[in-house]
């Protein structure tokens, strides 16, 4: 019983198989599906026509059949009637004359004397005295197998009725399909039936031979189509598969790839078309390449020649810097701006530079299995201070165990900064949360924030260079706008994932998946990405919105400060600006003596006591440099 169970399940999957076999090569192949089509329709017309063809030929066999088997039969009712109409039925020798004209119609007179017959064939006599058709009975002799006659035609002949009957009969072990005739004959006394069985063997072999003939023409006819569809197809599918295959080449960066133009047909169009898309394309791919190269070029060029002046500047504002307490108050200010700008240009450069590299495709990874814990880390503390200065609490969480990875550390640690730093920007001040997790084949960052969020369709645009989702925004950490494109690049280096999703309103959240074995391809990652996330549980989103509200007022505060910051500074800049023009009024006195003494300057311009004009105070936070008089 178990060895036919497992018969039975193998021959199930060797048909599940194979009928999966026979579909994909029936989804791939045009070819299949139109020979397939072709012989199909076919085989139902050959079908078709084989019954109707069949039938039609029966049925004129069984008409000739039947009309010469009547003509048989009336030629022989008229030598029977010959025979017997001198018998008187009740005498003794009524047997002996049935025997008679029975022999009569299997012997025929051989002088040709006798009547016309019909060339229906070889047929088996019964003669019998069943009675007349007016109800009189007879003897019941009979001569013949009378029992094969069917008792609907023995009634239908005793009523005096002409009639015939197609049945099967009994020869030995075989069975015989006979067509019987029935018949009334007259005698001296009163009317006796002879009955004629002709056999239909003739015509069964005719038809066998005709249904066999029929059934190997099919064949052939089908084999012939089949061979026919297959050839036409051909002509079609060749071409169709070479500009497959050229297809396949071109996308794959063969741009001289052409399809062969034979002709002036279908086909032949269908090849000038597509050569004329394939030199278009590469027209345009080469276009493409060189402006990329142009730009590559230009980028890696100017970055490199800003190095040098750059340096010179930086070592120039890190004196004015360093030595900013020499200087006159009014400077402190546009030296500190001066630092900070030239912090940022440095590392606009940095990016340009390390854009350049991945598009060049130079950029190399330093793997060493490293604890990306400590990465993270590292990269938490490197944006602290920005984000004390924001007010934004910062929230990690990772494993207690060692994670481990084969990762580039300085790849890894800029991308999360790069993460926290945009969080920090967006975050509206709102707690930032980072996690850290790891299964056997990935390690997952993910950084969320609560801050305006994304709108739709802009999950994939914050990773375009220089995109800006509100450009209004001003940035907290003075980005460059390549820092998530470059997160990007840095990430698909190691063969990992970097994806961002965010609803407006609800914040944003950003995943950095990596394998943890460089070269593993990701199938998943060990944190959800987007509303899945756990949520904080009440008593904890309490004291998160406890502490943003907090951060919101220090922040407040500290614009509030920086504002009366910069309207003293305003008032110090009014002052120096008439201290100039009185030096310079002192110096134009010391080189002429003749020239006039400057008339004393309005005492209700100036407040003496604290330098401060009485026109309205700016609110403008970062000040000029003060301009010698009669300089632009």
């Amino acid at each position: 019983m178990t060895a036919l169970t497992q018969r039975a399940t193998d021959a199930s999957a060797a048909a599940g198989e194979f009928t999966m076999a026979a579909g994909a090569l029936w989804r791939r192949s045009l070819k299949v599906r139109v020979v397939s089509s072709t012989v199909a329709l076919s085989s139902t017309v050959v079908l078709v026509l084989g019954m109707l063809l069949q039938a039609q030929l029966a049925q004129r066999l069984i008409e000739n059949k039947t009309q010469a088997a009547l003509l048989q039969a009336d030629n022989s009712r008229v030598l029977v009637e010959s025979e017997l109409g001198a018998v008187d039925p009740t005498s003794a020798s009524l047997a002996a004359r049935l025997t008679t004209a029975i022999d009569r119609l299997t012997n025929p007179d051989p002088t040709g004397g006798g009547p016309t017959t019909a060339n229906a064939g070889a047929f088996e006599p019964v003669l019998v005295d069943g009675g007349g058709p007016s109800g009189e009975a007879g003897t019941g002799q009979k001569i013949g197998p009378l029992e094969d006659v069917p008792a609907v035609l023995q009634s239908a002949v005793e009523r005096g009725a002409l009639a015939h009957k197609i049945s099967t009969v009994r020869r030995g072990s075989a069975t015989v399909t006979m067509l019987i005739v029935g018949m009334p004959v007259a005698s001296a006394g009163r009317t006796m039936q002879l009955y004629l069985l002709f056999p239909l063997t003739a015509e069964q072999r005719t038809l066998t031979l005709v249904q066999s003939t029929l059934v190997v023409g099919g064949v052939v006819l089908l084999v012939l189509i089949a061979g026919i569809a297959s050839l036409v197809t051909r002509q079609v599918v060749v071409p169709i598969r070479q500009a497959a295959e050229i297809a396949e080449r071109f996308a794959e960066g063969h741009l001289d790839e052409r399809m062969p133009v034979v002709g002036e047909d279908d086909i032949a169009r269908l090849g000038t078309s597509f050569n004329e898309m394939a030199a278009s394309i590469q027209r345009q791919i080469r276009q493409l390449e060189e402006f990329g190269e142009l730009q590559r070029g230009f980028t890696s060029d100017v970055s490199h020649e800003l190095r040098t002046p750059l340096t010179t500047v930086r070592m120039a504002a890190d004196l004015l810097y360093d030595s900013r307490d020499q200087l006159h108050p009014v400077l402190h200010r546009p030296t500190e701006l001066l630092v900070r700008e030239l912090d940022r240009f440095e590392a606009l450069l940095a990016d340009l530079l390390e854009i350049s590299r991945v598009d060049a495709g130079v950029a190399e990874l330093q793997l060493e299995p490293v604890d990306v814990r400590t990465t993270v880390a590292a990269a938490v503390a490197s944006v602290r201070a920005v984000a004390d200065r924001a007010g934004t609490p910062l929230e990690l969480q990772q494993p207690a165990e060692e994670v481990e990875a084969e990762i580039d550390p300085r790849r890894v640690e800029r991308i999360v900064r790069n993460l926290l730093t945009n969080a920090l920007d967006h975050g509206e001040g709102r707690p930032v949360q980072m996690t850290v997790a790891a299964n056997a084949d990935a390690v997952a960052v993910l950084v969320r924030d609560h801050g305006v969020g994304l709108q739709p369709g802009q999950e994939e645009l914050v990773f375009n260079r220089f995109w800006r989702g509100d450009p209004s925004r001003d940035r907290r950490t003075g980005g460059t706008g390549l820092g998530l494109s470059i997160s990007l690049e840095d990430a698909r280096l190691h063969g990992g994932w970097l994806e961002a999703w965010g609803a407006s309103g609800q914040g944003s959240a950003f995943r950095l998946t990596l394998p943890r074995r460089h070269g593993d391809e990701l199938t998943s990652s060990p944190l959800p990405l987007g509303p899945d996330d756990p949520r904080p549980t009440s008593g904890h989103a309490d004291r998160a919105a406890a502490t943003a509200a907090v951060a919101e007022l220090e922040v407040a505060k500290t614009q509030a400060a920086e504002l009366e910051v910069a309207k003293t500074q305003a008032a110090e800049l009014e002052v120096a600006k008439t201290q100039a023009a009185e030096l310079e009024v002192a110096e134009t006195q010391a080189a002429d003596p003749e020239v006039a003494e400057p008339e004393a300057a309005d005492p209700e311009a100036v407040d003496p006591e604290v330098g401060q004009t009485n026109k309205a105070e700016s609110e403008v936070g970062d000040t000029a440099v003060p301009v010698e008089p009669g300089r632009p």
